[in-house]
Parts: structure tokens; sequence; C-alpha cells
């Protein structure tokens, strides 16, 4: 169980790390620019988007690990327990 945590939390680090750092220099650039256009928003909007979907697929990939390494350690369980 320790592991199947271990894995989640450092998929998601490897994800949500780059973005937080991605989107605060993107904001601090557009803020020291005097604002952002219409056309930047709509740029930001997609980014935003697909970075929301990059992590709804690294939610399901950390979910599918977790997944396999309880049924790993049940298995181990289970042949020791034999």
């Amino acid at each position: 169980m320790k592991e199947a945590l271990i894995v989640a939390i450092v998929f998601g680090s490897f994800v949500l790390i780059p973005a937080v750092i991605g989107g605060t220099i993107v904001i601090s650039i557009k803020l020291l620019r005097g604002g952002a256009t219409r056309k930047d928003q709509a740029e930001d909007s997609k980014i935003i988007q697909e970075i929301y979907q990059g992590l709804g697929r690294m939610e399901e990939r950390v979910e599918t690990l977790e997944t396999i390494l309880l049924d790993r350690d049940k298995r181990d369980r289970h042949h020791e327990n034999l």
C-alpha cells in the first residue's frame, strides 16, 4: 500500500510542479506586459485545457499503477500464507 502512495505522489508531482511553475511564469509575464489580449486569453485557455486533460490521463495511469501494485501485494501475501 505504501508503494502505491509513493508512486502516486511521485508521478503526480512530475505533472503538477512543472504546471504550477509554468503557469506562474506565464501569469507573471502577462502582468509585466500590461495585461492580456483576447488572443492571449484564448491561447491561455487552450493551454489550461491541455494541462487539465493531461492531468486526467496522469490520474488514470496512477490509478492503474496503484491497482497493479495492490494486486501484486495481495498475490505475494497469499503465496506467503501457503
